[in-house]
């Protein structure tokens, strides 16, 4: 709490010093921070060379754990837009975010979304909304109205990088639903270590269990271990999955469950959840980080059939 408080009073006083605008008229362009590698992937395609972008979360960090350090401050004090996902995915830096949506434009990607578009776990709305493509574009609409608001000079830019980009999610909307067809009815069950692909799931039909809740600050018990290893003994699940941004060490303890039953569950191979992939790679992208998941989670599920 001592730590939180620091951070929101330094953030009062490096706000009312203005050093935003600073930065935005030395470079010329509109100078964006965002907090995890999928809307920070929004604002790279939709702002393009206008924008120059700071992503705080990199490859392998868990959103749902991650303090906003006093370098984060500096950062969002100093920037002229702040996009995040929201919906509680950020969910230690709340208050810091609070502070800023007050003094500074920001947007919470996701909750630009309608909430009947949202899906509801445990009296929550689950934040990761960009699993399920159809409706991460209308997230995509958000951030270019925003960029378009704060930067109306170059709104035409924005605009027509946006219906090029949605056009590119709209294709990959329907690469998920063809290849996910190919995995056989009573085999489309993803088994990760927290309920990150429930989106996923009811988008291109997928039933979806995770060991945790939607939040990783949530942990898994024993009873929990169990159960999910009598499902998966039981119904002959072939593979599970481990995330790049959750520890693999319950996962492991499902499989040496499911082995006490005597039956052999696989690591089907690593998934992108709250994280995206190293820069420079597909993985990186959105679209490269989607077409990972879904061609790892199919080629596992499907291996062995003749289809």
């Amino acid at each position: 709490m001592k730590r939180t408080l620091f951070l929101v009073l330094a953030l009062a006083a490096l706000v009312g010093c203005g050093g935003g605008d600073q930065t935005t008229e030395t470079s010329g362009k509109l100078k964006v921070v965002a907090t995890t590698m999928q809307v920070g992937d929004l604002v790279r395609v939709i702002g393009a060379e206008h924008v120059d972008l700071t992503v705080l979360m990199g490859p392998g960090i868990d959103p749902h754990q991650y303090k906003a350090s006093a370098g984060d401050v500096n950062r969002l004090s100093s920037a002229d837009l702040i996009v995040y996902n929201g919906l509680h995915l950020e969910a230690k830096m709340g208050e810091v975010l609070e502070r800023l949506n007050a003094t500074k434009p920001t947007l919470a990607a996701a909750e630009a979304v309608s909430e009947v578009e949202l899906i509801v776990l445990d009296g929550a709305h689950d934040p990761h909304l960009w699993f399920d493509v159809a409706r991460w574009r209308l997230a995509l609409d958000a951030v270019a109205a925003k960029l378009a608001e704060v930067d109306p000079d170059h709104a035409d830019a924005y605009a027509a990088n946006a219906a090029t980009y949605r056009d590119e999610l709209t294709e990959l909307h329907e690469y998920c639903r063809g290849m996910i067809s190919r995995i056989a009815p009573q085999q489309r069950i993803l088994i990760t270590a927290h309920d990150a692909f429930n989106y996923l799931g009811r988008g291109y039909g997928l039933e979806v269990v995770g060991l945790q809740g939607i939040s990783t600050v949530t942990e898994a018990g024993t009873a929990d271990v169990q159960d999910l290893a009598e499902l998966i003994a039981t119904r002959k699940i072939p593979a599970l999955f481990v995330e790049t941004s959750v520890s693999p060490r319950a996962i492991e303890a499902v499989r040496e469950a499911v082995r006490a039953r005597d039956f052999e569950v696989v690591v089907g191979g690593e998934v992108y959840s709250d994280a995206m992939g190293d820069a420079g790679t597909p993985e990186g992208t959105y679209v490269g980080m989607v077409r990972h998941n879904v061609d790892t989670i199919v080629g596992a599920l499907t291996r062995g059939n003749d289809q």
